[in-house]
């Protein structure tokens, strides 16, 4: 059991003090976004024995399990992070494996350098997510109802969001979401931004389920993701409550402070509210154009007191355990390699006291027992 020296990245959306204060250090004054426990090549964790992406390419069978590097290949298939966010992220999606694939190969065939900043696919892999909330959290995930979605838009009074209000009203529900999002992404720069600059004056003034998007544009000011972040639903999680973010599913998180699983990748595809390069045929190739409820996921009773967050994904599974005061300690050996993390208390892992935001690595088939008062967080996989 390796204890985890881990990374974190100064994103420029990032929180200056939710990671600060649940690590109990003083904040720089800069933003910290993102924590990093995993082996991912662009910050991978640090142990005793050298970087974890050093220790399992050094003995994958032995680190990883037999039968994980046989479903997954010699690597570590997820990336866990605590994720902190102190303004709004880019409006995304993530493409599922077959497209990943594709999209990945056609850009090495074309040539186009992975540090491109217009390279769409940086591997060949999907990117589901699960992001769990340990503070109040708010996020957009997957579309409205078009008809909701135009009784929103109207609501505002701005006369030139009424060409959007009666695409959302005359046509089916896929057609009307390509159409309208198509609209918003492709229209003239100066006039979106003077209908954003209108939209965020109307979204102050209304205030209530029209805040969010006041404080969206506040940060974007005349980016055209503002508009297309109201045809999402908005969501606000309560501490322990999750969000599953598949394939397609246009998603952007705004405040607050989570644990976040991944499968280990760096594809996105960007709708808005961001600097960087958007491919509007591309995103519009990856959405897929169906209103959903976001399907908020609270954890479900497992055996031996876990609470598992369940997914349709192998490539990570998310659980916890609320360890209260006096309780027995919890034997969490598995023939498969597993991070855990301490959020809450103080709790023994192995030989490792840890506290909020520390972490180890246990590889398959290793001991792992855990005591304590406080809340882990098991990441693993699903063989």
């Amino acid at each position: 059991m390796d204890r985890l020296d881990n990374t974190v990245r100064p994103y420029a959306w990032g929180s200056t003090t939710a990671i600060p204060r649940l690590l109990g250090t003083e904040p720089t004054g800069e933003p910290q976004a993102e924590m990093w426990m995993g082996a991912h090549p662009g910050a991978p964790s640090r142990t005793g024995r050298g970087t974890l992406a050093e220790v399992i390419d050094a003995d994958p069978g032995r680190e990883l399990g037999a039968a994980a590097v046989a479903k997954f290949g010699p690597r570590l298939p997820f990336l866990l992070k605590l994720l902190a966010a102190g303004s709004p992220l880019s409006l995304q999606v993530h493409p599922d494996r077959a497209q990943a694939q594709a999209g990945y190969e056609d850009e090495e065939r074309r040539g186009v350098p992975v540090t491109a900043p217009h390279r769409n696919y940086k591997d060949a892999n999907h990117k589901p997510e699960l992001i769990c909330a340990l503070t109040e959290f708010d996020g957009l995930c997957g579309f409205r109802d078009p008809l909701r979605a135009a009784e929103l838009l109207d609501g505002l009074g701005v006369d030139s969001l009424k060409p959007y209000v009666d695409l959302l009203h005359a046509r089916p529900e896929e057609a009307a979401l390509r159409e309208v999002l198509t609209a918003v992404l492709t229209a003239d720069r100066e006039e979106m931004a003077r209908t954003v600059t209108e939209t965020a004056a109307a979204c102050d003034r209304l205030g209530g389920e029209y805040a969010p998007y006041a404080g969206i544009a506040h940060h974007y000011p005349g980016d055209p993701g503002v508009i297309a972040a109201m045809l999402l639903n908005h969501v606000r999680l309560q501490p322990g409550e999750a969000l599953y973010l598949g394939a397609g599913v246009p998603h952007a998180y705004l405040d607050g402070l989570g644990v976040e699983i991944m499968a280990n990748s760096d594809n996105v595809l960007r709708c808005g509210l961001t600097p960087k390069h958007v491919d509007v045929p591309e995103l519009l190739r990856i959405v897929r154009f169906e209103a959903a409820d976001p399907g908020v996921l609270r954890p479900e009773a497992g055996p031996d007191d876990e609470e598992v967050y369940e997914t349709p994904t192998d490539e990570f599974r998310l659980s916890r355990y609320v360890l209260p005061e006096g309780a027995p300690a919890h034997d969490l050996t598995l023939d498969a390699p597993q991070i855990l993390l301490c959020t809450a208390g103080a709790v023994r892992a192995g030989e490792h006291h840890l506290t909020p935001g520390q972490s180890v690595f246990v590889p398959a088939g290793e001991k792992a027992e855990v005591s304590g008062t406080g809340t882990v967080f098991r990441a693993t996989v699903v063989l």
